[in-house]
């Protein structure tokens, strides 16, 4: 071939090949092959994930602070992603700051728990989503109270599976929990962020008001008037007293049978039930 044609071949191949990787990277997928994208705020980055269409149902993970999208496939008795995204336009999201995420943001310590309710409806306002339902495990009934008191026109209905909570004899578990096994590694990574920080950021979400459900009160819970279904469990973290009370006080909430984790056999059934609550509460025009 001639040496000419070929350095004009080579060249427009290697242009065309540049061209194509911002395309490639744009068409990453993450779990079970769901669009992965990310959501920027001011310093706040979210990575995030979608899957199936419909009406939309938010995601969140359990696993504490290091709530990510992965543990929906990896920590959760159930993917609920894959479960519902048939019926469901799911979200999910890695919590800001969590080890092993691939989002990120500042540490606000006067706020810790509003922190992520904005980055939450932030992604939701992203999408153009207005009105939607959530379903989280373990933090993520925390979340989900606050969200129901910030925003309770906003949410249709929530699932609470396995939600955290606290008495005031276990006021520094998660505090200590935390402090091992997500203050560390964060700072590593972040080295602007100093442990003194992570103390005085656990300290104002876990032990200022470390009763409950730690975001919201026993009286807004009693005046709620959103359809919620809670799947209580039965460890330290996940107290099964504080589910159940808050069940009891809540107008419109349901409960699931339990034990419902175990025998695994169970689990099924639980999702069926979160399916059949969904679907009741589910805007008929959606």
């Amino acid at each position: 071939m001639d040496p000419i044609r070929r350095n004009i071949l080579t060249t427009g191949a290697a242009a065309t090949a540049m061209a194509a990787a911002p395309r490639l990277f744009a068409q990453q997928t993450g779990q079970e092959g769901a669009a992965m994208s990310f959501y920027e705020k001011g310093p706040v980055r979210i990575h995030y994930e979608e899957a199936g269409s419909g009406f939309p149902l938010l995601l969140i993970a359990g696993g504490g602070l290091n709530s990510t999208i992965s543990g929906l496939t990896g920590g959760s008795p159930f993917n609920p992603m894959e479960e519902f995204k048939g019926e469901y336009r799911c979200v999910a999201s890695d919590l800001r700051n969590a080890n092993g995420g691939h989002s990120s943001g500042t540490l606000e310590i006067d706020r810790p728990w509003d922190a992520y309710a904005d980055d939450h409806l932030g992604l939701m306002d992203h999408l153009g989503i207005q009105k939607f339902m959530v379903l989280g495990f373990c933090i993520g009934g925390p979340f989900i109270w606050n969200l129901l008191r910030r925003v309770p026109d906003r949410i249709v209905a929530a699932v609470l599976a396995q939600p955290s909570g606290s008495r005031p004899e276990l006021r520094d578990l998660f505090y200590e929990t935390n402090m091992k096994g997500w203050g560390p590694e964060l700072v590593k990574r972040r080295p602007e962020i100093t442990m003194e920080m992570v103390d005085k950021f656990l300290t104002r979400m876990y032990r200022t008001n470390p009763d409950f459900v730690f975001t919201v009160t026993r009286d807004f819970v009693r005046h709620c008037q959103t359809p919620v279904l809670i799947l209580p469990d039965d460890i330290p973290a996940h107290p099964y007293a504080v589910a159940m009370e808050a069940a009891m006080l809540a107008p419109k909430a349901e409960v699931s049978m339990f034990p419902w984790k175990e025998p695994k056999e169970r689990i099924p059934l639980a999702v069926r039930q979160i399916r059949s609550f969904l679907r009741a509460h589910r805007p008929a025009s959606a």
